[in-house]
């Protein structure tokens, strides 16, 4: 964000940046003055970077690619200082005062670097609707702050690569948990404050990543897949029925339109970008747990943990005149008008983690197979 959209003055923006670039060169170790000017030189290059030995020819960076190569295979970078340093810096503000944090995985792929440790296949999206491929590759859970408007600029605050044995679920869990502590420590939250809304895409546990960060100040918000089935409360006992009380209610799929009851709120939003935007919303949903992947070890009777199911669906996206509906499902939002409109406008705000990531993971460097990590990987993920 600049300076004139942070709405600071000039000296006030200077100096904030020059307390930020102070504390980050402290956050090195070994090799201080020469990682120090690797990222200048990733900062400052106006193309992405190809091959490391390009950051020699950048006025930022005043050593030879022998010296790149050494700093970035024996630097050493202070992690969680790092982080208390990113979580310091000042957060997007919004009108309603609530910050938004976007969570995803971001692959750098290493197909060619057969040395590279813990490779995994990462799903990639390939030219053509509908194609994928795998590749080998890092995956990095990635967690940042999202502004307002229309910008592709986000807060990178941490970046964790996954390993074979990693649940991304519970990396994403504990990611966030560590998050909303230094928040709360910088002083961006205060008791009393409205909730941290936190989206996610498809992929995660929507309902187990809400139970596990139930005890902390966040509302989740993540994207369900299509042929999901969510059920309402369970109907009230009749007085003197016998046998266990049943836990789920009638039952809403998302692919069979004739499951749907009358929604209990319905929102249409003119946009500039996507048309006309029409949200139906229905309350206190849930899903039906099944003791299998991360509830197989849960003691005691699985939870019931209800939300807010909304159905968005808008006349077009960038690119494509016809656009599939999108489900979401929130673990607090009320169903009001205004609530259902805050959780699907925060949901698109998402899509700018997409668009930055490969300013904050792996634009600036990406070596082919050379095995040496990335600035980016040097400076954020453990």
């Amino acid at each position: 964000m600049s300076w004139r959209e942070s709405g600071d003055r000039p000296d006030e923006a200077l100096g904030r940046l020059a307390g930020f670039r102070r504390e980050l060169y402290w956050c090195l170790g070994m090799r201080r003055d020469a990682l120090f000017e690797v990222c200048d030189a990733a900062a400052c290059r106006p193309e992405r970077v190809l091959m490391l030995a390009e950051l020699c020819l950048e006025p930022e960076c005043r050593r030879g690619h022998g010296g790149v190569y050494d700093a970035l295979d024996s630097g050493e970078v202070h992690v969680t200082r790092l982080r208390r340093a990113l979580s310091s810096l000042p957060l997007p503000a919004w009108d309603d005062g609530r910050i938004r944090l976007a969570a995803d995985v971001s692959n750098w792929l290493r197909p060619d670097a057969e040395t590279s440790p813990e490779r995994l296949f990462c799903h990639c999206y390939a030219r053509g609707k509908g194609n994928a491929q795998l590749i080998p590759g890092w995956p990095y859970s990635l967690v940042a702050a999202l502004e307002p408007g229309r910008t592709s600029w986000t807060l990178p605050l941490d970046a964790v690569r996954l390993g074979p044995e990693d649940d991304a679920t519970e990396v994403t869990a504990a990611q966030l948990r560590d998050v909303v502590a230094r928040i709360i420590a910088a002083g961006h939250w205060h008791e009393g404050d409205r909730d941290i809304l936190v989206v996610l895409d498809a992929g995660y546990d929507l309902t187990r990543l809400a139970w596990l960060l139930d005890d902390l100040p966040l509302e989740v918000t993540g994207r369900l897949r299509s042929d999901r089935v969510m059920y309402f409360p369970a109907p009230p006992r009749a007085p003197g029925m016998n046998g266990r009380p049943s836990r789920h209610g009638a039952a809403l799929r998302l692919g069979e339109p004739a499951t749907w009851p009358d929604p209990a709120v319905t929102t249409r939003t003119e946009t500039s970008r996507y048309g006309t935007a029409e949200a139906r919303a229905w309350g206190r949903l849930h899903q039906q747990l099944a003791r299998r992947a991360g509830w197989e070890d849960h003691e005691g009777e699985l939870p019931v943990v209800e939300g807010t199911l909304i159905r968005l669906q808008v006349d077009h996206l960038p690119g494509q005149r016809d656009a599939d509906p999108v489900w979401l499902w929130s673990s607090r939002a009320s169903v009001t008008g205004d609530e259902v409109d805050r959780a699907w406008q925060a949901f698109l705000r998402r899509f700018d983690l997409e668009e930055g990531e490969p300013d904050c993971l792996h634009k600036r460097v990406r070596s082919s197979s050379s095995g040496f990590p990335s600035v980016s990987g040097l400076v954020l993920a453990s």
